[in-house]
């Protein structure tokens, strides 16, 4: 299965780089402030990242890469994510922790599915295709 993880190469070719995830790690599109909403070029830089799965860290580059990963194993590691950072919690019921893993899963599926096996992305919310390839 095509998944995204986050990667080294390419990193630093933009001014405003950052990478604090694992080289390897699950990646996911997580939400972005309010502050970058307003002002992407200034604000913290979490409109142009990509969260890591396990670190719960971000980078600006992600990859896309080919693992003997299944459906379930991909949903199982976004659901173990978002419960160990707060976004699913106690006071929602098993059908809304589902629908938002499975918001996660498709948000990414639809990075990947379109794009090759080692293609480097990028993510920028101040454009109108947000996710770009870059190498």
């Amino acid at each position: 299965m095509k998944i995204l993880v986050a990667t080294n190469r390419t990193q630093g070719d933009r001014e405003g780089d950052y990478t604090f995830c694992v080289p390897g790690e699950l990646l996911w599109i997580t939400e972005v402030c309010g502050r970058d909403r307003r002002d992407p070029r200034g604000g913290c830089g979490c409109g142009r990242g990509f969260g890591g799965l396990t670190s719960h860290r971000a980078t600006t580059t992600g990859e896309i890469v080919e693992r003997d990963f299944t459906d379930d194993e991909l949903r199982l590691a976004v659901q173990t994510s978002l419960t160990d950072q707060g976004w699913l919690s106690e006071a929602l019921s098993e059908v809304e922790c589902a629908a938002v893993v499975e918001e996660v899963v498709s948000e990414v599926r639809a990075i990947v599915e379109a794009l090759p096996v080692g293609a480097v992305v990028r993510r920028d919310i101040d454009v109108s295709a947000p996710f770009r390839v870059v190498s």
